[in-house]
């Protein structure tokens, strides 16, 4: 009987404060402060471990077959507490581990598919071993997780309900049953490579979610190369794969960011590892850490684990050298608040656009084409030029964010279509590069910026349309 009167009460207490309960959850996913203390925190880590371990490891490739048999995975020696120590080694303060990577194999205990390592010889929660490993050696944990999932054929032009639901189930997974987690790290969304758009899998849905099961997990996704330096798209903190050619820029160092890299010669175990040099200290320390550091930019090296599940000797023996050459001296300098990410669907992209005299080609449908490379540009004889986009039908609107190429608009006006003429709803001076307006939401069918003075020839690389969730 008593047992019973405490979960009525239990039950009751939570009927009762889920209201509150729902309320902080939403208010710590909107609350810019909460946020720049966490990319703060991120920042001030400075130096951590990727660690690429997943099938791709007994495939002698980083994309192997994606059939590829759960047979392949049986290491004998698997040691998550020697990743640890090594990364303890080199005075790193983290570790990240690929959970998943794009040929879709699972490394954890999920539910979701058979296609994970509890089907294989080995049959251990991989995930599991490393969040206890890292947290026992004093090390905080991350998790990577790739969106792109070839052997469940989750790509372009083949994704169903059932592939969103999976994602949510894995990420749940993920995020319920290995303590807490500081970031997950995600791959394949957004990417040339992998043509898998925010919409395809709803960003929103899935950054919302994330937010709701830890709220101080941050988001990462791996898309620095396609959005401006200095705007958060898709993302809480800007990401790099130095690897694949991308590089911050020397202007954004109020940007928290990440930047990686390996200590071998690609991301997956090589059978060629043993015997070829990896990364020199020194330069992992004065060309890497340091520099990176100084830009408000946290730098992770990955360091993969063999087919026995150990770190070779001649990475240990580097990342020992590391740890005499470099430690961390604490806090790194203070970064600005900065808006909340953008993590809603463009409703520009692609609609019918209008504008006052152009510049030769640089026509009106360059400014939202969702590339940050090209831009409408006013043709230089107009005083006061204008760009407008249409929306299908008339839709809920509450931000608008004009991106420029380099930052020249110094002072506009911002409208909307109101039925019968135009409602101001900005008119004032921004001067960044990124002009990023929330708005109290109105339906609109047409949006339009009026320039009223710009350093040179205005012009425009994307405008954007958003009716973001509060």
């Amino acid at each position: 009987m008593k047992l019973k009167s405490f979960l009525k009460k239990a039950a009751f207490y939570l009927l009762l404060n889920m209201p509150i309960l729902a309320f902080a959850q939403a208010k710590s996913i909107q609350d810019p402060q909460h946020l720049h203390e966490l990319q703060q925190k991120f920042v001030d880590l400075r130096f951590g471990m990727f660690i690429h371990y997943n099938i791709p490891t007994y495939a002698n490739a980083d994309w192997p077959d994606p059939n590829a048999s759960p047979n392949l995975f049986n290491p004998k020696h698997l040691d998550a507490d020697q990743w640890a120590k090594a990364a303890k080694s080199a005075n790193m303060s983290y570790g990240c581990l690929t959970t998943k990577h794009h040929s879709g194999f699972c490394i954890w205990d999920t539910k979701s598919t058979d296609y994970n390592v509890m089907k294989s010889p080995y049959g251990k929660d991989v995930v599991k071993q490393f969040t206890d490993a890292f947290r026992a050696n004093g090390l905080k944990v991350m998790l990577y997780y790739s969106i792109l999932d070839t052997h469940h054929k989750l790509r372009p032009n083949q994704i169903t309900p059932k592939h969103i639901e999976m994602v949510k189930t894995q990420i749940t997974e993920l995020l319920t049953n290995y303590g807490k987690i500081e970031a997950l790290i995600i791959d394949g969304w957004d990417a040339p490579w992998s043509r898998i758009s925010y919409d395809d899998i709803p960003f929103e849905d899935i950054y919302r979610l994330i937010k709701t099961l830890q709220p101080d997990c941050l988001v990462m996704d791996l898309n620095g190369a396609k959005y401006p330096a200095e705007g958060l798209y898709y993302t809480d903190i800007k990401t790099y794969e130095m690897g694949a050619g991308q590089r911050m820029s020397k202007e954004s160092k109020v940007m928290p960011s990440l930047a990686c890299l390996p200590i071998n010669t690609s991301w997956f175990w090589k059978t060629d590892f043993p015997t070829v040099p990896v990364r020199k200290p020194q330069e992992i320390v004065d060309k890497l850490i340091k520099p990176l550091n100084e830009a408000s930019c946290n730098f992770i090296m990955n360091v993969a684990p063999n087919r026995d599940g150990r770190i070779n000797e001649n990475a240990i023996a580097a990342l020992k050298e590391v740890g005499k050459l470099w430690k961390n001296e604490g806090p790194n300098t203070p970064l600005p608040t900065l808006d909340m990410p953008i993590i809603s669907s463009n409703k520009a992209i692609d609609r019918p656009s209008n504008s006052s005299w152009s510049d030769d080609m640089n026509i009106m449908d360059f400014a939202n084409d969702d590339d940050y490379k090209t831009s409408w540009i006013s043709n230089a004889t107009v005083s006061e030029p204008w760009y407008e986009v249409e929306l299908k039908n008339e839709q809920a609107v509450n931000m608008i964010v004009v991106e420029e190429e380099k930052p020249n608009i110094e002072s506009y006006v911002l409208e909307y279509w109101n039925g019968t003429g135009w409602t101001t709803i900005f008119d004032g001076k921004n001067e960044e590069r990124v002009k990023v307006h929330r708005l109290p939401r109105f339906w609109t069918s047409k949006v339009r910026i009026r320039i009223k003075h710009a350093k040179g020839v205005a012009s425009i690389a994307e405008f954007q349309v958003f009716d973001e969730r509060r």
